[in-house]
């Protein structure tokens, strides 16, 4: 089977690209070749480009020397995005043959190019994804070639574009980073500015890089697992009729929120395609929205899930118990303690949403991979939506009070090794992956459930304050963890 290519003889005409489309100028600086990027932004400026309506290309900055950047080179930067999963409760199956990267240039070895590309007139947007380590501060000289950091190496380039537009305030950029930490672009810009302190830049280009330049703050979310595994990669394959190995598996389900006003959105054509890039002043309710019915319901599941035996979210919400659970907590509960500006039909909308993500057979994401750092994720993520909702109805909600009971029992440290702290749960041993798993392992020295639950809703230096203190909340939990210690998990879900 011959590789994908602009040439391929047998990839089906009414999916390819047109000429002009392939013809587009490079309009996007874009820093990561990460499958996210490619399968949400990317994809955003791909269904654009075919309505002809924001005509423009991606180049693309390859900061580390992982992955294979040839395989770019050798498919002319053409990959298949494979679409699969439920939506509105039915089956998705989509294959997009996308096209919007024109070129992939390595830092380390193409640093010039970079800077060149920056200085086109026609590239107005950056778009990055570094991970959340590669969006730090580090004071360096941003004339190395390359500098290491991603915000030095921004820097760079947005100096050369200075230089090359004369300073023109028309000719800056709207930057959106979309790395998942709160306020990324307000931090980026932050970094920027003391980078160019640092390296004593002169004033006139300050004023050009705080006046002419947005950097948004955004949030994205859409699960891109990465490379398919053989036997679904076999079968898209041969369908398509050409090899592609830079093919990606997505969810329907995408949201790129940008926080910006309309001089940004002029910028954006892109986000009038797509109902999943949302432009707004302010996006912080759908960060509410994520970090509460999306993340939070994750956290209290999980153990939960995981000590009544279900290995996956997707196998997990194959049963009519668990799957009830996850409603209730989600509808009944959570969704009764957001904020007021929230309103009952954005978040019935969005629960429905959700639902349909963690039934996709497509996606594998294990219970137990999300217990990866338990504590930290119930203090940010549960702990602020549990005492909104004790304050609006005056009593302990009974599925999150069963979520942490089985936090708790998940927590039960049974040995250790040179691998860490592990747990045992239907005759399995599992690992226990927190930054507490110590005092965890201290705290369960007593076989005393109402001391257990009373000493750790008490520690106040992890939760920053007393949980006993919540009215009914030590008695909910108590009740929901002796359940769980007497018939199982799986029993008291009634699976």
């Amino acid at each position: 089977m011959e590789p994908l290519s602009i040439n391929h003889p047998r990839v089906r005409r009414a999916d390819f690209p047109t000429a002009a489309m392939l013809a587009y100028p490079e309009r996007v600086l874009q820093f990561g070749t990460g499958v996210l990027l490619r399968g949400l932004t990317d994809y955003a400026i791909e269904t654009a480009n075919r309505r002809a309506l924001f005509q423009g290309r991606i180049v693309v900055v390859k900061s580390t020397d992982g992955g294979d950047a040839g395989a770019f080179d050798r498919q002319d930067g053409l990959y298949t995005l494979c679409i699969r999963g439920i939506r509105d409760g039915l089956p998705v199956a989509e294959d997009l043959l996308c096209s919007p990267i024109s070129r992939v240039l390595a830092a380390r070895t193409q640093w010039a190019d970079i800077l060149q590309a920056a200085t086109q007139p026609a590239i107005e947007v950056v778009i990055s994804n570094t991970t959340e380590v590669g969006l730090q501060y580090v004071p360096e000289d941003i004339r190395a070639t390359p500098p290491a950091s991603f915000p030095a190496k921004l820097l760079a380039c947005l100096y050369a574009r200075y230089q090359a537009v004369a300073g023109d305030p028309a000719r800056g950029w709207v930057i959106i980073p979309t790395e998942l930490i709160p306020d990324n672009g307000t931090r980026l810009a932050d970094m920027l500015l003391r980078l160019a302190h640092h390296n004593a830049l002169d004033a006139s280009f300050i004023h050009w890089l705080t006046t002419a330049n947005t950097c948004c703050n955004s949030l994205v979310d859409r699960i891109v697992p990465g490379s398919p595994d053989e036997g679904f990669r076999a079968g898209a394959e041969a369908a398509l009729g050409y090899q592609d190995d830079l093919m990606i598996l997505a969810e329907p389900y995408r949201l790129w929120a940008i926080e910006g006003g309309e001089q940004v959105r002029a910028r954006l054509a892109f986000a009038a395609t797509d109902a999943g890039v949302i432009i707004a002043p302010d996006i912080t309710r759908y960060r509410e929205l994520k970090l509460r019915l999306l993340n939070a319901v994750h956290t209290l599941t999980c153990g939960l899930a995981h000590l009544a035996g279900f290995e996956t979210v997707s196998a997990g919400m194959e049963s009519p118990a668990l799957s009830g659970f996850v409603s209730d907590l989600m509808v009944q509960e959570i969704g009764q303690a957001l904020p007021p500006d929230i309103t009952q039909e954005d978040m019935v909308l969005f629960a429905h949403q959700v639902l349909d993500r963690f039934r996709n057979p497509y996606i594998r994401h294990r219970w137990l991979a999300i217990t990866l750092q338990y504590t930290a994720k119930v203090r940010m993520r549960v702990l602020p939506v549990l005492r909104t909702y004790i304050t609006r109805f005056g009593q302990p909600p009974a599925a999150m009070a069963l979520g942490m009971a089985a936090y708790i029992r998940c927590m039960r440290v049974t040995g250790r090794d040179a691998a860490g702290y592990w747990g045992e749960a239907n005759g399995n041993r599992y690992q226990i992956q927190d930054d507490h798993a110590a005092w965890w392992e201290t705290v369960w020295q007593t076989d005393d459930p109402e001391l257990l639950v009373r000493q750790v809703l008490r520690q106040t230096d992890i939760w920053g304050e007393d949980l006993t203190l919540l009215p009914g909340w030590e008695a909910a939990v108590l009740h929901a963890l002796r359940r769980i210690l007497d018939q199982g998990a799986g029993v008291v879900l009634g699976v």
